[in-house]
C-alpha cells in the first residue's frame, strides 16, 4: 500500500504543478512572451490565459505603460570648445512586446546610449548661449531620432526632456558677472528715464503755472482799470452835478501845489500859469467881503488883489527849505525868469 500510496502523491503533486504552470494571469497593461521549446509562439494579454505546461514557457513580463526613465548627466562638448553637463529625462513606452523582447537586447540601455549619442551630435554643432537658450530645439531632435531608431524596436519615445544645462563654473560667474552687469544698466536707464519724465512734468507744471498766473494778472489788470475808469468817472459826474465854480476849484489847485514841491529830487519847481488865475479867482473872493462891518463896527479894508503871476514862471526850490514864496507886499509882478539861467545858477552841473 505504501508504493501506491506515494505514487499517488506524486500524481497529484505533478497535478497541481501542471495546473498552475497551465493557467496563467496576466495584469492589465501588462504582456508575456509564450515560447515553446525555446521559439516564440505568441504573446498573452492581460487576463487568464490558458498554456500547454512543460511544453510552453513564459519568457518574461513586459509593463506596457508609460516608463520614465532619468538618465546621469554626461559631459558634451560644445561647438566653441565648452564642456558642459546634460541631465536628461526619456518618457517611453512599448508598443510591441515581441519586438522588445527578440529585436533589442536591452532597449533601456539602447535608448541611453542613442540618447548620449545624439545629444553630443546636436550640442556639437550649437554654441554655449544656444544651448542655454533652445531647449525645445534640443528636445525636439532628441525626440526625432529616438523615436526613428527605437520604432523597430517596439519602443515609442513620447517626451524627451534637459533637465539641467551645467556649464563650467569659471563661465557660470562669467554669466552671473555678465547679468549683474545687464541688470545695473537696465536699472540706470530705467532710473534715468524715471528723472527725465520728472522734470519734463515739473517744466510743463511750471509753465502751466506761468500761464495761469500770467493770465491772472492780466485780469486783475483789466478789473483794476476798469475801477479806476469808473471812479474817475464817479468823480467826474459828480462834479459836473455839483456844479463847483471857479473858487472852489482854484482853492483846490492851490492845495495840491505843495505836493508837487516833495521829494528830495526835485530841483525846479513848474509854475504853471493857470496859478495866476487861481489867484484871481480867490482875490475876487476875498474882494466880495469889502464894505461889510467888522468886529468892532468899522470897515474892514480890502486886502489888494495880488497881480497875476506870469506864465510859466520857474522858481527854483530848496529841498530842505520848500517852495519860494511870491512877493505880494510890494505890489508889483516879480521879473521874469530865465528857466535856463536859473537852473545854471543852482546846479551848475
Amino acid at each position: 500500500m505504501e508504493p501506491v500510496l506515494i505514487v499517488l502523491v506524486v500524481l497529484v503533486v505533478v497535478a497541481f504543478i501542471a495546473l498552475i504552470k497551465t493557467i496563467q494571469v496576466i495584469p492589465q497593461a501588462s504582456a508575456a512572451i509564450v515560447e515553446r521549446f525555446g521559439r516564440y509562439t505568441r504573446t498573452l494579454n492581460a487576463g487568464l490565459n490558458i498554456v500547454v505546461p512543460f511544453i510552453d514557457r513564459v519568457r518574461n513580463r513586459i509593463d506596457l505603460r508609460e516608463q520614465v526613465v532619468p538618465f546621469p548627466p554626461q559631459p558634451v562638448i560644445t561647438q566653441d570648445n565648452l564642456v558642459v553637463n546634460i541631465d536628461t529625462v526619456i518618457y517611453y513606452q512599448v508598443t510591441d512586446p515581441r519586438a522588445a523582447t527578440y529585436e533589442v537586447a536591452s532597449y533601456i540601455q539602447a535608448i541611453e546610449q542613442l540618447t548620449v549619442t545624439t545629444l553630443r551630435n546636436i550640442i556639437g554643432s550649437m554654441d554655449l548661449e544656444s544651448t542655454l537658450t533652445s531647449r525645445e530645439v534640443i528636445n525636439a531632435g532628441l525626440r526625432g531620432v529616438l523615436d526613428e531608431a527605437t520604432g523597430k524596436w517596439g519602443i515609442r519615445v513620447n517626451r524627451v526632456e534637459l533637465k539641467a544645462i551645467e556649464p563650467p563654473t569659471s563661465i557660470q560667474d562669467s554669466m552671473e558677472k555678465q547679468m549683474r552687469a545687464d541688470r545695473d544698466k537696465r536699472a540706470a536707464i530705467l532710473t534715468a528715464e524715471g528723472q527725465r519724465q520728472a522734470q519734463i512734468l515739473k517744466a510743463e507744471g511750471e509753465k502751466q503755472a506761468d500761464v495761469l498766473r500770467a493770465e491772472g494778472e492780466a485780469q486783475a489788470a483789466v478789473l483794476r482799470a476798469d475801477g479806476e475808469a469808473a471812479a474817475i468817472r464817479t468823480v467826474f459826474e459828480a462834479i459836473h452835478d455839483g456844479d463847483a465854480d471857479q473858487k472852489l476849484l482854484a482853492y483846490q489847485y492851490l492845495q495840491t501845489l505843495p505836493e508837487l514841491a516833495k521829494g528830495d529830487s526835485n530841483k525846479l519847481w513848474i509854475i504853471p500859469s493857470e496859478v495866476g488865475d487861481a489867484l484871481k479867482g480867490l482875490g475876487g473872493a476875498f474882494g466880495g467881503l469889502t464894505g461889510n462891518p467888522g468886529i468892532n463896527g468899522g470897515a474892514v479894508a480890502a486886502p489888494s488883489v495880488p497881480p497875476a503871476a506870469p506864465a510859466a514862471t520857474q522858481v527854483p526850490l530848496d529841498p530842505a527849505a520848500g517852495p519860494r514864496p511870491v512877493d505880494t507886499e510890494k505890489g508889483a509882478a516879480r521879473p521874469r525868469v530865465d528857466p535856463a539861467r536859473e537852473y545854471r545858477k543852482i546846479d551848475p552841473e
